[in-house]
């Protein structure tokens, strides 16, 4: 299984209540939020939008729309820079100091977990509605979720399970949301289990969560067919195939997906969004993320408006900007580390980390001791350090034998390494050059 036990330092945010921030005067939202095809705009430079509007669309099977996130003028329409490093094709809002919501949303409706009830007798319009809100995986990996909820019809799926491990040091988002909304976390797993039909829905939640623990079971009192199981707390538990194996005992195979297996996985914030979507009819315009790490004074969980600046909230919760400090969006095993702050929040953001320049450690690269450690941490069952040399010396033919694409870049490899080898480097950029 692998796995390692870097220090949590969870603690700082988990009794953060989730804040709502303040709606911004400006928003980019790039047309890529979402794994698969990007979408294109509906409109135009000039053009008046309210919350909640659609702006931008895809016919391709695999995409997600995007809606405005606050009410202004589409100020331009050009390239900005994307957390994820790319300049992306995005839309640029500029507020005009009000909130006005698109017809027939009501945000009277979107107080934390409204008692709203599902109407389960239109279960047949779910997957429509969760693909025209723009809903997508909020741990990260931001695969469109009506794509997922979609298995070809000889993929039966059994199992249906809710990610709430979180397991990247320093976030508590997911944490606070299954504590705070349980009942949208859980009204979203029946939604997802009404499309899917599966036997059985598991709430997985690592052990170091006993309170959403507690919450979560007391939610699904009464419903048989959704048991909330404990993972250990390990990183990467949260992985979606070292989930499936955790909890189920089912090894997904090399190059497949968790269908293969009878498994769809979705994250806890991913189901909250579906039950909104459902019940609220609220596209995705808004997240919880944490804002934490060295160089923040006030540490928060906020729930952010998608197109807010990096800098507005990091600025809000006292980061000390100066040379030499790292910004990274995500966690700090997994996350990427940030040139521009200027780059805004996006449907797949669950932190925002920053952390003092004497906090940033920087190692010397040495050459591989043939420990050995690093095949021993990896969940994948790889060899990093074989990996990582074949593309340093430009030895390429046997990287996709050797289960280069398996790897997850999860950093537990190079967590671990004593020579301090870069190899999630290494392995990023045999990717690059086996997909040229």
């Amino acid at each position: 299984m692998g796995g390692v036990y870097p220090a949590e330092m969870k603690d700082i945010t988990a009794g953060s209540h989730i804040e709502r921030f303040e709606i911004p005067k400006r928003v980019i939202l790039p047309l890529s939020q979402h794994l698969g095809t990007p979408c294109e705009p509906v409109v135009k430079k000039g053009d008046a939008v309210k919350t909640g509007q659609l702006i931008a669309d895809s016919n391709k099977p695999v995409s997600a729309p995007i809606h405005a996130s606050i009410t202004g003028t589409v100020k331009t329409i050009e390239h900005m820079h994307h957390p994820l490093g790319a300049r992306i094709k995005s839309i640029v809002i500029e507020g005009d100091g009000t909130d006005v919501w698109a017809d027939g949303i009501n945000p009277a409706m979107f107080e934390h977990d409204a008692p709203v009830e599902v109407d389960f007798s239109k279960s047949d319009e779910f997957l429509t509605k969760i693909r025209n809100a723009g809903i997508v995986g909020m741990g990260g990996a931001g695969f469109p979720t009506h794509v997922k909820l979609s298995p070809p019809e000889d993929k039966k799926i059994d199992t249906l399970i809710i990610n709430g491990a979180e397991c990247e040091p320093c976030l508590s988002a997911d944490h606070r949301l299954m504590l705070e909304r349980p009942r949208s976390v859980f009204l979203g797993a029946l939604i997802f289990s009404e499309i899917l039909k599966p036997e059985r829905v598991i709430i997985a939640i690592e052990a170091n969560k006993s309170d959403a623990i507690e919450a979560m079971r007391k939610m699904c009192e009464g419903h048989q067919d959704i048991q909330v199981v404990v993972c250990k707390t390990r990183y990467p538990e949260g992985g979606e195939k070292q989930l499936i194996n955790a909890v189920t005992g089912r090894e997904v195979p090399s190059g497949k997906l968790p269908m293969e297996v009878g498994c769809v996985v979705q994250n806890v914030g991913t189901a909250a969004a579906g039950y909104e979507a459902i019940a609220l009819n609220k596209p995705l315009i808004e997240r919880v993320l944490t804002v934490s790490g060295s160089a923040v004074a006030r540490p928060k969980n906020l729930l952010v408006r998608i197109g807010t600046p990096f800098r507005s909230l990091l600025e809000y919760c006292g980061y000390e900007d100066s040379d030499g400090n790292k910004v990274i969006m995500g966690g700090p095993m997994m996350g990427k580390a940030q040139e521009y702050l200027s780059v805004p929040v996006v449907k797949g953001t669950s932190g925002i980390i920053g952390m003092r320049a004497s906090d940033v450690m920087i190692f010397e690269h040495r050459p591989c001791i043939r420990c050995g450690q690093c095949v021993q941490v990896c969940p994948m069952g790889l060899n990093p350090t074989l990996l990582a040399s074949s593309v340093e010396n430009e030895e390429l033919d046997d990287l996709l034998k050797n289960g280069l694409m398996d790897c997850m870049e999860c950093g537990a490899c190079a967590y671990i390494c004593p020579a301090h080898r870069q190899l999630v480097h290494w392995i990023a950029v045999g990717k690059m050059k086996v997909k040229r």
